[in-house]
């Protein structure tokens, strides 16, 4: 499942018209109005891209809101990332940044830079299938880019050309004028294209020894986004060894398996489970195989699965299992 920062969540929430109803939306991606912004913590692509679409429907300047969301963005808000964009020498070094380590902000977004007889393509491939709302965030981050892109360059940044590969919504003259250039649509790329001056010219925090700093930070972070594989059975496994204790909470397991909690959330999501998901799943697959392959009472089943009431455990199986605990047990005995 492909993931995308929360970040993007709040800087749309931020732009939405006055007055535009929001906190549905936010509740609908599971997230609280009142959490705090963390590049880190991920949500479901597709989520976003239809929480996108909805605020856009609902606000009265809604073809424009991308490209105020975009503009407003700043290197810093991308954590680490940001501080590696900010930092390279020069805009080939940050766009061969984003290359490399975009993934940290989500696996829906990919970023690749390509030199062409005009200039530099620095593209987006987003993972996705064409809905509304990941249209209008390929809009929003051509956009950021090209605002950090102003941010961090000491020359006077200014796109040759912009590219989408889907249709306008409305007057083309509105992303002209944002953007300072033209910008053409139904193409066979999400793109900006780089001069050569561009390309080469300084940035004003530009020091290779923080951005090399940055880079080692970054490949850690990928490293662990590829090490997160088994992330969600060795979750599974920690907790059906406590069940008879009770449920236990995301902080408990965390410290067993020695991570953050809030890293341990955020890895989870990255990979499309929950802490709750999995929980579910551990108590769900220790429940079959103490009904399987053990004499315990149904009561004594519930209790190792960390149920209090038999009757709650039996609620849970049959949504789990599409059956009662006494009809799976009996489906399973030899000779069934």
């Amino acid at each position: 499942m492909s993931q995308i920062t929360s970040l993007y969540v709040h800087k749309v929430l931020s732009h939405a018209s006055i007055g535009v109803e929001t906190r549905d939306l936010l509740e609908g991606i599971g997230m609280s109005p009142d959490a705090p912004v963390d590049p880190k913590l991920m949500v479901p692509a597709n989520q976003f891209y239809d929480f996108f679409a909805t605020l856009a429907a609902r606000d009265p300047d809604g073809l424009t809101l991308p490209l105020r969301i975009g503009a407003t963005m700043k290197s810093d808000e991308y954590g680490a990332f940001g501080l590696a964009w900010k930092s390279a020498p020069d805009l080939r070094g940050s766009f061969a940044r984003s290359e490399r380590y975009g993934h940290v902000l989500g696996s829906a977004e990919t970023y690749s830079l390509e030199q062409s007889n005009d200039g530099w393509f620095f593209s987006l491939d987003k993972a996705g299938d064409g809905r509304l709302g990941m249209l209008l965030s390929n809009e929003a981050s051509m956009s950021a880019v090209d605002v950090i892109s102003k941010e961090v360059s000491t020359a006077r940044f200014m796109p040759l050309a912009v590219y989408f590969k889907h249709a306008s919504r409305g007057d083309i003259s509105v992303y002209e004028e944002h953007f300072g250039c033209p910008v053409y649509f139904e193409t066979d790329r999400d793109a900006l294209l780089v001069s050569q001056d561009s390309m080469d010219a300084p940035n004003r925090l530009g020091d290779e020894t923080i951005a090399s700093f940055f880079d080692r930070h970054l490949e850690q972070e990928l490293a662990a986004l590829t090490n997160d594989e088994g992330l969600e059975q060795n979750v599974r496994r920690a907790v059906a060894n406590v069940l008879s204790e009770g449920v236990p909470t995301l902080s408990s397991i965390a410290s067993e398996l020695g991570i953050g909690p809030r890293t341990l959330q955020r890895r989870l999501s990255e990979n499309g489970h929950s802490f709750q998901s999995v929980v579910d799943s551990a108590r769900h697959d220790l429940a079959r195989q103490l009904l399987r392959e053990t004499e315990y009472s149904l009561a004594e089943v519930a209790f190792l699965t960390g149920f209090s009431e038999q009757s709650g455990f039996t609620r849970a199986f049959k949504r789990w299992a599409g059956q009662t605990p006494r009809s799976y047990r009996l489906d399973s005995s030899p000779g069934q």
